[in-house]
């Protein structure tokens, strides 16, 4: 559902949430900063994490959850075995408070601005562990200069990925994810390449590698999610090609080391082979099999496409990620086709 949808809906959901015995209520009593608790803690389960996730006490973050008991009255969350546990009545309420809070924070933010210099936000972003090397260094450097107040939190891209940016608890994701289509917006960074890293004194490996090399030696192989690795399988499955795979690991963090200290190759992302080659012994090679780049994308949902704050997250990004030119961004798809801004 898109924000049109909430907006013009918007008296109805209110009407929802009188409908949980509370008419003799005034909507007008209740606090959005409680609103934002309970949305928290729905979320993480656990008080203190909510608390410091919107910078703030868990005191005032317990002292809010009292009054919402209070107004709703229903406990809304129990002690669980790990942090708290939501009622019916909290599973009723979430969807329902969580978009009329957003409707209001996005009428209130409409009129405002976003001072990245005074402002106090911690953003999450995900993204791949190339993206950790290759972007979130330089970041921090822009925003200790530019936004010293905001916090990043990076997670890895997952099977969840999708769902977290729709519901907000990401606010960008970085990396090669063809999956996410409907409901999102994607602007294309810059265009990434594969090729072969070896040990700088592998004693077959000189300077570039043959494709009976290539083929001959051993192996170590990635499988990272929006890595855009399944490209390299697939291309080499057309081809009838098959590595030799002796090692197989979930993340690229060690691949450079590894290689470095053994006869093994491996197949990756350019950007990736050329921060290792300052850090590792290791020689970057032009891959004597033809495959495809991919472009590496900055994607964001459309609930949040005119937030201030996520705007001005995502020009930082792309400014600081892409090459010179003009970025394109790219619409939600479309039931038919992808339309482009």
């Amino acid at each position: 559902m898109g924000r049109s949808w909430y907006r013009n809906n918007l008296g109805t959901l209110i009407i929802a949430i009188r409908k949980f015995d509370i008419r003799k209520r005034s909507m007008a009593s209740l606090d959005l900063a409680w609103l934002a608790v309970f949305e928290e803690v729905y979320k993480s389960l656990n008080v203190s994490q909510a608390a410091e996730r919107l910078g703030t006490t868990q005191g005032a973050a317990s002292t809010a959850l009292a009054r919402l008991r209070q107004y709703f009255g229903d406990p809304l969350f129990i002690r669980g075995p790990r942090g708290v546990l939501p009622t019916p009545r909290a599973d009723a309420l979430y969807p329902v408070l969580r978009e009329v809070r957003a409707q209001v924070e996005s009428s209130r933010a409409s009129a405002a601005t976003f001072d990245a210099a005074s402002a106090h936000r911690r953003f999450t972003l995900c993204m791949t562990d190339i993206s950790e090397v290759v972007l979130l260094p330089t970041l921090m450097r822009h925003l200790q200069q530019t936004a010293p107040g905001c916090e990043i939190e990076a997670e890895r891209i997952s099977p969840e990925s999708a769902r977290r940016l729709a519901e907000g608890e990401i606010d960008l994701a970085v990396g090669f994810m063809p999956q996410l289509e409907s409901g999102f917006y994607q602007r294309a960074l810059f265009s990434q390449e594969f090729v072969c890293i070896a040990a700088r004194d592998h004693p077959r490996i000189r300077g570039r590698i043959s494709k009976a090399q290539y083929l001959g030696e051993q192996h170590l192989t990635v499988q990272a999610s929006g890595t855009g690795h399944h490209i390299v399988d697939k291309t080499l499955a057309r081809q009838k090609l098959k590595r030799n795979v002796k090692l197989q690991v979930p993340t690229f963090l060690g691949v450079a080391q590894i290689v470095a200290e053994t006869e093994m190759i491996a197949t990756v992302p350019s950007h990736f082979a050329r921060v290792m080659q300052a850090r590792e012994a290791i020689q970057t090679l032009a891959l004597p099999v033809p495959i495809s780049s991919y472009e590496v994308k900055l994607h964001w949902h459309e609930r949040y496409h005119s937030d201030l704050a996520n705007t001005w997250l995502r020009q930082r990004v792309a400014e600081l990620m892409k090459p010179a030119g003009v970025a394109t961004v790219r619409r939600p798809r479309a039931p038919a086709a992808r339309r482009r801004a």
